[in-house]
């Protein structure tokens, strides 16, 4: 069993998380309990409970660097109008190929690049 465990934002697509499922991950996504969870309880609930947070939402850099709301790491997907399939295999190879670097980081996906900043740096 694999033990990194996630939360999914309510923007992120259930193909993605439907992928994580199929593959034996802990995830939970938000739709399935709350959509109108605020960005600081999702952060809440993802310290809580030790899961890294995906999300398509840029405003968690904020919360993230500029208000030093630390969580245990955060996937943010920065790819636009993009199918889901594509953000699937982005994701695939993110966890194939960096699946160590994703605890306590805050990880950036594009097309082109994975960018990793540790949440060390922003204490």
């Amino acid at each position: 069993m694999i033990s990194v465990k996630f939360i999914a934002d309510v923007n992120v697509e259930k193909a993605i998380v439907d992928y994580l499922s199929e593959n034996e991950y802990d995830v939970k996504w938000v739709p399935d309990y709350d959509c109108e969870i605020i960005d600081e309880s999702l952060l809440k609930i993802a310290n809580r409970e030790k899961r890294i947070l995906i999300t398509n939402d840029k405003d968690f850099g904020e919360l993230t660097f500029l208000q030093k709301k630390l969580s245990t790491g955060i996937i943010l997907i920065r790819v636009k109008e993009q199918r889901a399939d594509d953000k699937v295999k982005l994701m695939k190879q993110l966890l194939h190929n960096y699946s160590d670097k994703l605890l306590n980081h805050f990880t950036v996906v594009s097309k082109k690049k994975f960018r990793f900043v540790p949440m060390e740096d922003i204490k």
